[in-house]
């Protein structure tokens, strides 16, 4: 059987959550998110924010997340800024604009946002009733390629956003993986006092399913809730859910999970670039796209699943490997021997 570099998604949960499931499996405890569970979970999280008054939300999933969040934020009349690599572009069916909304897009290098790239436009979507009205920039740390945002970067892109009145919302899908990069200065305490809203991301770091939404902004708190309902996101059994934040949250195990999936990407790409391989970009997370032979790439799918994610000329391509919670040393050693003796 190959092993998947596809995706950090592939396996199932870590032990911790497992055995809760089933410690706590015939305890009978409230519905809709008020077992004792999901309650505790959330105070853990508004703990490690510092944010007493942040409310948190469980769903099930990424897309549920961003649907959720961008549809009751923003006005019918009202549109969304987003990266051109940005999830909500290329990877949601067009959930956002199935709600009505447009998703103004922006090309940049490295997937990230800043003042700049932004500017331009709110010049071409002055304030008047023939356009869409930009209201709310979406982000992604880390992005969907890999890249991290600063906390200077994002304190820059925070300001801007008060400044002009717009709502900042972080796609968290990755954010452990993007907190706990070697290279990152950015905290999980910074995260919530930067942004109006964010989410944790479980479902690719280890847990079975699962996102937190994080309300900063005490402005779009009110009535959140009705929005999960209505999308049929509110879950009877929210313990299911609860349950697994609590374990994520405990003593930070949340954060080692993504720093392992970060350093066994690191140990590949080292390996790597020691060969002179270059890369679409440059990461430290748990995503890496390195450029490599049509040649090699064949030789490296005989055991490995990756995506071929960029054709780069008529004898390479870039491809994305990415490492989850529980990628251990033998897959990665394997790779690295292949690399090895495929390249002079």
């Amino acid at each position: 059987m190959k092993f998947s570099f596809k995706n950090d998604y592939s396996e199932g949960c870590h032990p911790n959550i497992l055995q809760a499931l089933l410690q706590y499996n015939l305890n009978q405890q409230a519905g809709y998110g008020e077992d004792e569970y999901s309650l505790k979970a959330k105070e853990l999280i508004k703990e490690k924010i510092k944010k007493e008054d942040a409310q948190v939300y469980f769903v099930s999933g990424g897309t549920q997340a961003n649907l959720i969040v961008i549809s009751s934020i923003l006005k019918p009349y009202q549109c969304a800024i987003s990266a051109s690599p940005g999830h909500i572009l290329n990877n949601e069916t067009g959930a956002i604009e199935a709600t009505g909304h447009k998703i103004l897009s922006i090309d940049t290098e490295d997937g990230k946002l800043t003042p700049s790239h932004i500017i331009p436009v709110l010049e071409s979507h002055g304030n008047i009733p023939h356009q869409v009205m930009p209201k709310l920039v979406y982000i992604s740390n880390s992005t969907e390629l890999g890249t991290i945002y600063q906390a200077k970067e994002l304190e820059e892109l925070s300001a801007f956003c008060r400044q002009h009145n717009l709502f900042l919302f972080m796609d968290g899908a990755r954010l452990g993986h993007g907190l706990t990069s070697e290279i990152s200065d950015l905290t999980l305490e910074k995260v919530a006092a930067l942004t109006d809203v964010f989410y944790l991301g479980g479902t690719k770091n280890g847990a079975l399913i699962g996102e937190a939404i994080v309300i900063n902004n005490p402005v779009i708190q009110e009535d959140f809730g009705f929005n999960i309902k209505q999308k049929g996101a509110l879950l009877a059994k929210g313990r299911l859910l609860g349950i697994q934040f609590l374990e994520l949250m405990k003593d930070d195990l949340y954060f080692d999970l993504a720093r392992h999936a970060n350093q066994q990407a690191m140990k590949i790409k080292q390996a790597l670039q020691e060969k002179g391989v270059s890369f679409l970009s440059d990461t430290y997370t748990n995503q890496i796209f390195p450029i490599i032979d049509n040649d090699l790439i064949e030789v490296l799918s005989e055991n490995f699943e990756f995506y071929v994610w960029k054709k780069i000329d008529e004898k390479s391509s870039a491809v994305r490997l990415i490492t989850s919670w529980c990628t251990d040393d033998e897959a990665v050693n394997k790779f690295i021997e292949i690399i090895e003796r495929e390249l002079p």
